[in-house]
């Protein structure tokens, strides 16, 4: 059966979802690390109740099913009857797959395909506590929407509507909801609960003067009969208004065992712990039994008529019914496309903004000029609004970590803890989505190349666990990420052999590597020191393609090792792609824009003072070579340099690698707004795209990786 894909409640459920889902991967992750969590083990269950809700709302039986299970299992963690164990994980981690396959296929407008039996069967004997799993146990059937009830006639009647209140997300329930509890609560009453206290006690309608509010006192004497008058948690004693710690509210505890009494947990519900479970009264509805739960139950509803009853329950609104306030909505959501076609109508607005300011400098009108710098403020202004609505927490990236983290350090038998820090760091959403493959290989490599087994860290005087830092921190229009480990580090004399041995260059020329170029071999593609090619590392590829995708992000890739301490590997990206912040430059009398990103430093040089290496023309910055290239002998006819012997030099990162570009002239930086090349110059090497500059001209966007890859063999 196919599924409506605009359906406004299923693209609500599905956001929701894969909200839920997304947070859940780390939370599971967390658990196993730390089993005695409570508030973990109650957010891991009210987050497949939730979805639970929701599927069954929507009809989806086979993710009702699965999620059901699972929820079976965490209620019985958090009771305490079950403790979490590796073996545990590593099922409901499978649970957590088959999830997101289901909402890969809801999406595509398909019903989601069963879990697999084996799976369900895995799961099964997890719902019982161990050493009460019955004999010759039979899958469960998939449960309808309505079908995770409790066999007593009280909970079976709420549980339809408390059923499709799961898809609210949370502990609150609807006023639908509350009314099948107070109807109930009289049918309980009627059938065995006690006849005077049924008599005494007018209808709900009644109670509550024919509206839809109730009073504390009805709603204490809800907790008393589902909890026993005076033994609810925190309690020691008294008359119902002392349940919840003394006072008018109700604990967490509490209101999780009013939902499983509603909801049902696919068994009967579990009496409250020291109380016995309620038996049906021999008098039926009409003996004149007495109360529950002792002759000094308070009634219902107190004397008066409808009017004077419906005003107190207003009065105690706040108390007794806080499901009622919903809050305002706070956020719309958007398609993303939207969003790309403001931020292009932006870019325009810059490119008109640059323009008047050339025409401003020009005119020398003092009205004009003011007019021109208020545009100037607004526009940047609104331009920083917009890529803010592009921008998305890092978290989301990050969040998928502590599981492969996780698996990957069971496979390979080892011990690893990974910290993450700066979640809340903002990026552009393209550059989050394109930052996922590279900081998986990053992270993957840190694990399997750089952590060592237990007993080799035990034997160095380490912690068995070793220690993996993920983090991303803002500094100024870029992002730094940060990827760090407690590992063996990298010897750089292993390295330099290793690419000898593989004929990656000669022996002399690996001698001459500094440490931080010998660290930089393994970005080079085919470059592997592992010995033995497995599922995880050792053909030789990974790294290259990490460099190579930071370099397409107009990021730079740094990394820097100490033998027996660890490595660290740095990524700084620009914050946005969409306004690219740029160095114009002269070339004859053609105008080149190189990414700002890519920059490091300008100055001026004589040519006359320049050296030669291995037959490659360098300079000396610092004490260290650094390769000098002529961009006009690629980019313009005529390779003469500058008649009096002096260039402007711009150092430029491409990767971990930095090289000297010299160019006749700087005109300083401008923001510009990519455009794509016509057929004529589409897929030349070097170069990004066009732009439109300040005085109505054309600028071609140079894309360093391409013009080095192209044409620095050439010299």
């Amino acid at each position: 059966m196919s599924l409506d894909t605009d359906d406004e409640i299923l693209n609500d459920f599905l956001v929701e979802a894969s909200e839920i889902l997304d947070a859940l991967g780390e939370q599971l992750v967390e658990l196993e690390r730390t089993p005695d969590d409570k508030d973990l083990l109650n957010a891991v269950f009210r987050s497949f109740h939730t979805i639970k809700g929701g599927a069954g709302f929507l009809n989806l039986e086979n993710l009702v099913k699965i999620c059901h299970r699972s929820e079976d299992v965490f209620n019985l963690l958090r009771q305490g009857q079950r403790q979490v164990d590796s073996n545990l994980m590593d099922i409901i981690l499978q649970v957590l797959d088959v999830l997101n396959r289901m909402f890969d296929e809801i999406r595509s407008g398909e019903e989601p395909a069963p879990a697999p039996q084996d799976l369900l069967d895995a799961l099964e004997p997890l719902t019982y506590p161990p050493g009460e799993e019955p004999a010759g146990m039979a899958p469960a059937a998939a449960p309808a929407p309505s079908s995770a009830s409790s066999p007593e006639p009280a909970a079976t009647s709420a549980s339809a509507p408390a059923q499709a209140s799961g898809q609210t997300g949370g502990g609150d329930i609807t006023d639908e909801e509350f009314e099948a509890l107070l109807d109930a609560m009289q049918d309980q009453k009627g059938q065995g609960g006690g006849g005077a206290a049924s008599s005494a006690s007018p209808a709900p309608s009644q109670a509550t003067g024919g509206g839809d509010l109730i009073t504390d006192e009805e709603f204490e004497q809800i907790l008393d009969e589902l909890q026993g008058k005076g033994n609810g948690p925190g309690t020691t004693g008294g008359t119902g208004a002392d349940a919840g710690k003394g006072g008018d509210e109700i604990s967490d505890q509490e209101f999780e065992q009013l939902l499983d009494n509603l909801h049902g947990k696919g068994h009967p519900p579990r009496p409250v712990e020291g109380q016995a479970a309620p038996k049906p009264a021999p008098g039926g509805a009409g003996g004149a039994q007495p109360p529950a739960q002792g002759g000094d139950q308070p009634a219902a509803a107190p004397s008066g008529g409808p009017d004077k009853e419906q005003g107190k329950g207003k009065e105690g609104d706040k108390g007794g019914a806080p499901a009622r306030s919903a809050p305002a909505e706070t956020s719309v959501r958007v398609d993303t496309k939207r969003l790309d076609d403001i931020m292009n109508l932006v870019g325009e607005l810059v490119l008109v903004r640059n323009r008047l300011a050339t025409l401003r400098s020009r005119m020398g009108d003092e009205q004009v000029s003011k007019a021109v710098t208020n545009l100037d403020v607004v526009t940047a202004d609104l331009q920083t609004a917009v890529m803010k609505t592009r921008m998305q927490p890092i978290k989301k990236v990050f969040g998928r970590f502590p599981r492969v983290v996780r698996d990957l350090a069971r496979s390979l038998k080892k011990e690893v803890n990974l910290e993450l820090q700066g979640e809340d760091t903002d990026l552009d959403k393209n550059l989050v989505e394109a930052l996922s493959d590279p900081l998986v290989h990053l992270v993957r490599n840190a694990v399997d190349h750089g952590i060592e087994s237990p007993e080799e860290r035990e034997a160095a005087g380490k912690p068995r666990a070793g220690h993996v830092v993920l983090s991303a921190t803002q500094e100024g229009d870029h992002i730094l990420l940060t990827i760090s480990d407690d590992g063996k580090g990298m010897d750089p004399d292993i390295l330099r052999s290793k690419a000898v041995e593989k004929g990656l260059m000669d022996e002399e020329a690996a001698a001459r590597l500094s440490d931080h170029d010998a660290y930089n071999l393994i970005f080079r593609a085919g470059f592997s020191t592992k010995t033995e090619i497995s599922d995880v590392s050792g053909r030789g590829v990974g790294m290259d393609v990490v460099k190579t995708r930071i370099a397409q992000l107009n990021g730079r890739i740094e990394i820097s090792s100490e033998l027996g301490k660890g490595s660290t590997l740095r990524v700084r990206l620009p914050l946005t792609l969409a306004i690219l912040p740029t160095l114009m430059v002269v070339l004859g009398k053609q105008r080149f824009a190189l990414p700002l990103a890519n920059v490091s430093e300008i100055f001026d040089l004589d040519l006359s003072r320049t050296n030669r290496v291995d037959d490659q023309e360098v300079i000396m910055v610092r004490n260290r070579s650094i390769p000098l290239y002529y961009l006009r002998r690629w980019l313009v006819s005529g390779d003469a340099p500058p008649p009096d012997g002096v260039g402007h030099v711009v150092v430029v990162f491409s990767g971990n690698q930095r090289v000297g570009f010299v160019v006749d002239s700087l005109i300083g930086q401008e923001e510009v707004v990519i455009k794509p090349l016509g057929n004529v110059l589409h897929g030349v090497p070097g170069l990004a795209g066009a732009t439109i500059t300040g005085d109505g001209g054309i600028a071609l966007i140079l894309d360093v990786p391409g013009l080095l890859n192209s044409y620095a063999r050439r010299g």
